[in-house]
């Protein structure tokens, strides 16, 4: 049975959106998942399915939120095997002298991806940011509070997408690997 990994942007920050990972974990249950697991606090949460594509687990699960926590969530949803590929075409890892500045933005299909361009403009020397096939990576070499790109993708001009950190992106694949808790 296939696992996925869903992302959701925005919740459990500061005091609004707030969706307790249990609760998450219980509604992802309900919806027939399985094997269900999440990390940290921010959104994260790998589960198996019987069947279905990435998209159509993040409209159900996003759509689920909604009626259950009344919050509009965007979700993410990639398969261990599209996590793999984003991990993989990652360009910038070896650069990263701290993983907690490069940031892997997720989309959950290629036009929200490429809409992700315009904020190359943003970026300013040493920093760098690569649009990949399945990701765009933003390094933020000062940190992400002083990039003028990174503050952009976080904001608004990135809302059709979700950053994590790759610290966190190494810890999601390895999660999805570990066999499952159930």
């Amino acid at each position: 049975m296939p696992k996925f990994v869903a992302l959701l942007r925005g919740i459990n920050v500061g005091k609004a959106k707030r969706v307790p990972m249990a609760d998450l974990r219980v509604l992802l249950g309900e919806l027939g998942y399985t094997g269900i697991a999440t990390l940290l606090n921010s959104g994260n949460a790998v589960f198996r399915a019987t069947r279905g594509t990435s998209g159509k687990h993040a409209v159900d699960i996003a759509a689920a939120i909604s009626a259950r926590f009344k919050l509009e969530v965007r979700v993410i949803v990639k398969s261990v095997k599209e996590l793999n590929a984003i991990v993989a075409e990652n360009p910038l890892p070896e650069k990263a002298s701290d993983p907690s500045r490069l940031l892997v933005a997720f989309a959950q299909d290629a036009k929200a991806l490429s809409g992700l361009r315009a904020i190359g403009q943003l970026v300013v020397y040493p920093e760098e940011f690569v649009v990949g096939r399945n990701a765009a990576y933003l390094q933020c070499v000062t940190g992400v509070v002083e990039s003028k790109a990174g503050k952009t993708l976080l904001g608004k001009a990135g809302n059709s997408a979700t950053t994590r950190n790759w610290t966190t992106v190494l810890k999601l694949r390895a999660l999805a690997r570990e066999p499952d808790a159930e």
